[in-house]
């Protein structure tokens, strides 16, 4: 009997291990799982060569740095190359610098008493005006001549006067504070009347923004200038006093001020 048992338990075991042996040498069942593909890059054959750096494309403005001849020849051209400067200090315009080229295209920089800031502002001296100053530069024979302006007793306490004249690669520069030579008086009669007049502009425009009602006084100045023959070209006030008159930020005594001078003007052109 206990052979027997002893033969089952052995045929157990060895029934046991077989199943044992068996799953391990089981082969896993594959999966169908395709796997994805990996896009392969399309190579053109300009790529296959070394790659070329990016260009960054420069500003079409940019100016060149030494400039063509072209532009040279522009800005000579249009340098000014008229100079007048008024200086004394206890005026209340203490100085003035006009600078303008041969079409009279230019700027006036001045400086007030009460300030030390110096204003610049564009101006265009009108033919006519351009006119007289040349007529006084021919007259005086200006780069030829080595006459010197001054009187003989200083009047300094008027102002001091530097006018400076470029042309043709020539350059001549004079300083008189009172001159007996009618010419050269003339050529700074001009340029003072040509201050007058941009120097007031300058002041009604502020005036508008600012005090409106400093306007009539100004109106009132720039009239006695036109009565003086103190401005440089009182036509060439006209569009800005028709500008003046429509401006309802000044007062309309000083807009109907500004209507009347233009009636002035007109009539004296009609003379």
């Amino acid at each position: 009997m206990k052979k027997f048992i002893f033969a089952i338990l052995i045929a157990v075991t060895i029934s046991g291990l077989a199943v044992s042996f068996f799953a391990q040498t089981k082969k896993p069942v594959k999966k169908n799982i395709k796997p994805t593909p990996t896009p392969t890059p399309q190579v053109s054959p300009s790529q296959n060569a070394e790659a070329e750096p990016v260009k960054t494309p420069t500003k079409k403005n940019e100016r060149p740095v030494n400039g063509n001849s072209s532009n040279n020849a522009l800005a000579t051209k249009d340098a000014p190359n008229y100079f007048y400067e008024f200086s004394q200090p206890a005026f209340t315009v203490s100085k003035v610098l006009i600078e303008h080229d041969e079409s009279g295209k230019g700027k006036i920089s001045f400086m007030k008493s009460i300030s030390d800031e110096v204003i610049s502002d564009p101006i265009e001296v009108s033919p006519a005006a351009l006119g007289r100053i040349n007529a006084a530069l021919t007259a005086l024979n200006f780069f030829d001549s080595t006459e010197n302006y001054q009187y003989e007793k200083d009047y300094s306490h008027l102002g001091n006067i530097t006018i400076k004249i470029k042309k043709n690669g020539r350059m001549r520069e004079t300083k008189f504070n009172w001159t007996q030579n009618q010419d050269a008086k003339t050529l700074a009669d001009e340029y003072r009347k040509i201050s007058n007049q941009y120097i007031w502009i300058f002041d009604i425009n502020l005036a508008r923004v600012n005090q409106p009602l400093e306007s009539p006084k100004l109106m009132d100045m720039i009239d006695s200038y036109i009565r003086r023959n103190e401005v440089s070209d009182a036509t060439q006030l006209i569009p800005f006093l028709k500008e003046l008159g429509n401006d309802e930020r000044i007062p309309l005594i000083a807009r109907n001020h500004a209507t009347r001078l233009i009636e002035k003007i007109g009539k004296e052109e009609k003379k």
